[in-house]
């Protein structure tokens, strides 16, 4: 899919666009603007390297947790510092974007100050792409880690009832301007966003990826999101989970995924959580020059892409976002159900 070749039923906006229109909404919704602002930065982002299951699809749960009153609507996220090198953020029950704009510039400062940071984001809601929230600190020249739990949608291997989230973990290595060695991935064998985007498609799921309510194997992403999905790599991501399930929850005082479930309304928005970043400065290790040691790490990478076939992570993402310079392909009906969104808070009003 190409800016010049347009899908079916689907409508070209350039970016400015998206993040108009995010923004637009949100405050329609009745989001305070700071976190409207930077939750339409977060999902143009995404839209942009054609992340589709965090681009404006995330919109209509944004709203729905607005109008439930689940997410605080102008919370100001407040930033402390525990220790010189550990770094804490009270989202205060809103959306995580801005309480992660607000605590990954004192996080980047603290690394490159000591070689090592921490930011723990308490009481958000987190509903974004991983990699978004990790990028800054790549692009300023750090390692940098980043975990959180998500939906409890998750059943460990070997189990057919939900017990886990999605649990998605970030890595980025500092590499050229603009594309570093970046990735997330969730432990479950596919985002439940990518899931909800297959049984809005009419899809099936691949095999391997769920089990229904009854416990069986299932391809139906209705049926999948009835029961649980599955972790990748049978008992590996199973194990990967339950890590991220501990150093995002109980490590850093939040909720595990089990947790935040219970204390859901229902409103089919994120859940509530807690976030962790590591950040590493390569150049306090070594014993070679830090250019020599990152050249080594390009050389790994270049031996990599050498082999047929292969593929890097972050590279299909920032194909996409230099396509989409030109603009980005929207399913007409999203548009038709986020218009409906500011029509009927329009229509709430009068």
């Amino acid at each position: 899919m190409t800016a010049h070749t347009p899908p079916a039923d689907h409508v070209r906006l350039t970016l400015a666009e998206v993040h108009a229109l995010t923004r637009d909404t949100l405050l329609a919704a009745g989001l305070g603007e700071a976190h409207a602002a930077a939750i339409a930065r977060s999902i143009t982002r995404a839209q942009a390297d054609e992340c589709h299951s965090h681009g404006l699809y995330r919109l209509l749960g944004y709203v729905s947790s607005v109008r439930s009153g689940k997410a605080a609507r102008d919370a100001t996220p407040v930033l402390t510092r525990t220790t010189p090198v550990v770094l804490e953020v009270d989202a205060g029950g809103g959306f995580a974007p801005l309480a992660i704009e607000t605590g990954v510039p004192a996080l980047i400062e603290a690394a490159k100050t000591y070689g090592i940071a921490a930011l723990a984001i308490h009481d958000c809601y987190h509903f974004s792409a991983l990699w978004a929230d990790i990028e800054p600190a790549v692009e300023a020249g750090l390692a940098a880690w980043c975990f959180t739990v998500g939906q409890c949608c998750v059943a460990p291997a070997g189990g057919t009832t939900p017990l886990l989230g999605t649990n998605p973990i970030a890595f980025g290595w500092p590499g050229p301007p603009g594309q570093p060695f970046i990735f997330d991935f969730a432990t479950s064998a596919a985002a439940r966003g990518e899931v909800e985007l297959k049984r809005r498609a009419g899809e099936p799921l691949p095999q391997g990826w769920a089990v229904s309510p009854d416990g069986r194997p299932t391809t139906d992403p209705a049926a999948a999101l009835a029961g649980a999905l599955l972790p990748f790599g049978g008992h590996k991501g199973s194990a990967l989970s339950l890590m991220v399930e501990l150093i995002a929850g109980p490590l850093i005082g939040d909720l595990t995924s089990r947790q935040a479930k219970a204390v859901e309304n229902g409103d089919a928005g994120p859940p509530l959580g807690g976030e962790l970043f590591i950040a590493l400065d390569p150049a306090v290790f070594g014993r070679e020059t830090l250019e020599t040691r990152l050249a080594g790490a390009q050389e790994l990478f270049a031996l990599a892409k050498a082999q047929p076939g292969v593929r890097l992570p972050a590279e299909r993402r920032y194909a996409a976002r230099a396509r989409s310079a030109e603009g980005v392909w929207i399913p007409a009906r999203l548009l038709a159900e986020i218009a409906a969104l500011t029509t009927r808070a329009a229509g709430s009003e009068s």
